[in-house]
């Protein structure tokens, strides 16, 4: 009686059979008749959490039992499939199964390739804007060509957006900040160096210590200001 697929000589069993015994692979059918020793088989059959001994034991089992060959080689079993057991086709059988084989192979990279188009084609359409949002980017687009025409307008009306004394209090408090800043960041730099000059810790460890942080540190850069003062201060004279 053959054993429960499910138990360890049942599972053994199927792997021995599909692995020494008939195969039909693509366009060629053989007798693969690979002999197998009982590392090979518990190797293959990790998977299913089966120790070496349980393995050993259950190949024993179906040599003893007839549902498996096996020859010995000095200490070693080398067990294989039964080969009586399969219904091997003649000639021309196996020829029709190659016919057979070879249809479906094309069969099948014929629906791929359909499986691919129809995926590309879902993709495309995934990726274009629904009829609602159209409507809603074209409204918001409509709206700043509008905002941006009515600032064309004014600036072609010869409006003053901006009165000449708020521009000068605006360029004069730039020009005070700036020059602060660049002088308090002269005057931290002297401190700091006559601070750091002999001191044994490093500088960025005492700096972040000290919970200091560098213009740098905050996305801002002080010569950049300085280049944009410094062109206010040459479009103010040739203004003069």
């Amino acid at each position: 009686m053959p054993p429960k697929s499910d138990s360890v000589e049942g599972i053994v069993l199927g792997f021995v059979n599909e692995l020494t015994g008939f195969s039909l692979l693509l366009n060629s059918a053989y007798m693969q008749n690979r002999p197998l020793n009982s590392q090979n088989v518990a190797d293959a059959l990790q998977k299913f959490n089966l120790k070496k001994t349980a393995v050993q034991k259950a190949l024993d089992a179906l040599a003893d039992s007839g549902q498996i060959s096996f020859k010995e080689y000095g200490k070693q079993k080398i067990y294989i499939a039964r080969q009586d057991q399969f219904d091997i086709p003649n000639g021309e059988e196996l020829e029709e199964m190659k016919k057979a084989n070879s249809k479906l192979q094309e069969e099948l990279a014929d629906q791929k390739k359909a499986i691919s188009e129809v995926e590309s084609e879902v993709r495309g359409l995934q990726s274009n804007l629904t009829l609602e949002e159209i409507k809603s980017k074209e409204a918001k687009l409509q709206s700043e060509v509008q905002e941006m025409e009515e600032k064309i307008n004014k600036l072609r009306s010869g409006v003053i957006l901006v009165k000449p004394e708020d521009k000068k209090i605006i360029e004069d408090s730039f020009s005070e900040k700036v020059n602060q800043w660049r002088k308090r960041k002269r005057m931290f730099k002297e401190l700091w160096d006559n601070i750091t000059e002999n001191s044994p810790k490093d500088q960025k460890e005492f700096k972040e210590e000290l919970g200091l942080e560098y213009d740098e540190d905050v996305g801002v850069n002080l010569p950049s200001y300085i280049d944009m003062l410094a062109s206010l201060n040459k479009r103010r004279k040739i203004s003069r």
